[in-house]
C-alpha cells in the first residue's frame, strides 16, 4: 500500500526586504493594494510581508518552511501480522480457517482500522501471539464482515472469540489496552499446552 509521510522540515529565517535589490526604492515594490472586507476591516492581499508596515530601522524575521513528502511502502498498522495470524475476508474463510486449526486454541480478534482502541491494543496482541506459538490467531475486520459480526453478536470493538475444535465457542470478551490482562489471563485459562511448559 502506498501512502505520504512527511520526512523532511527545514524552518529558515529571511528578511521580506532581502528579496529586492538594493538598490529598490520602497515605492517600486509591487505590492498588492489593501481591500476592505464585508466587515470594513483592511485586508491584505499579498504573498509578501509589506514592508510598510513595520518601521525601517527596525529588523523583521519571517520563517519560510519547506517541507518535502515521499511515497512509502509501510504496511498500514492492521496489515502487519506476526507468524501464526491470518486475516479472514469473508464467513466461508473463518469456517474453514477453525475446521482446520482442530484443538488448536483459536483466538478471534475483530477489529476496524478506524477504531482507535483496536489500534493501541494491535502491537500488545501481535508481541502475545510471537510468545505463543501454538495459538491460531485469526483477524477478522469489522467493516468488510458486518454479516459475520452481527451473526456473532459482535457490536463492541476490539471483541475477542476463543475457539477449541469440538469444544467450540470457549469464551468471548470485548477488551482494551486497559483490560489487557483479561485477554492474557483468558490465554492461560484455555491454553493447556502453555500450562504444561510452565
Amino acid at each position: 500500500m502506498q501512502g505520504y509521510s512527511v520526512f523532511s522540515l527545514r524552518v529558515t529565517s529571511f528578511s521580506p526586504f532581502s528579496i529586492f535589490p538594493s538598490n529598490t526604492t520602497y515605492s517600486s515594490i509591487p505590492f498588492k493594494t489593501a481591500k476592505l472586507n464585508s466587515w470594513g476591516k483592511r485586508v491584505v492581499d499579498s504573498r509578501v510581508v509589506n514592508p510598510f508596515d513595520y518601521a525601517r530601522n527596525k529588523p523583521v524575521l519571517c520563517f519560510k518552511v519547506h517541507a518535502t513528502a515521499a511515497e512509502t511502502d509501510q504496511p498500514k498498522w492492521w496489515e502487519k501480522n506476526a507468524s501464526n495470524m491470518i486475516d479472514i475476508h469473508s464467513t466461508q474463510e473463518f469456517l474453514d480457517a477453525l475446521s482446520q486449526a482442530g484443538d488448536k486454541l483459536v483466538i478471534v480478534e475483530f477489529y476496524g482500522t478506524w477504531c482507535a482502541s483496536c489500534r493501541a491494543l494491535f502491537p500488545k496482541v501481535c508481541m502475545i501471539a510471537e510468545k505463543h506459538p501454538e495459538i491460531l490467531f485469526i483477524k477478522v475486520n469489522f467493516d468488510e464482515n458486518k454479516s459475520l459480526c452481527k451473526s456473532l453478536n459482535v457490536k463492541v470493538l476490539p471483541y475477542f472469540h476463543f475457539y477449541r475444535g469440538a469444544d467450540g465457542l470457549l469464551d468471548s470478551f470485548s477488551c482494551s489496552l486497559a483490560k489487557l490482562q483479561k485477554l492474557k489471563d483468558a490465554i492461560e485459562n484455555y491454553n493447556p499446552a502453555h500450562a504444561k511448559e510452565s
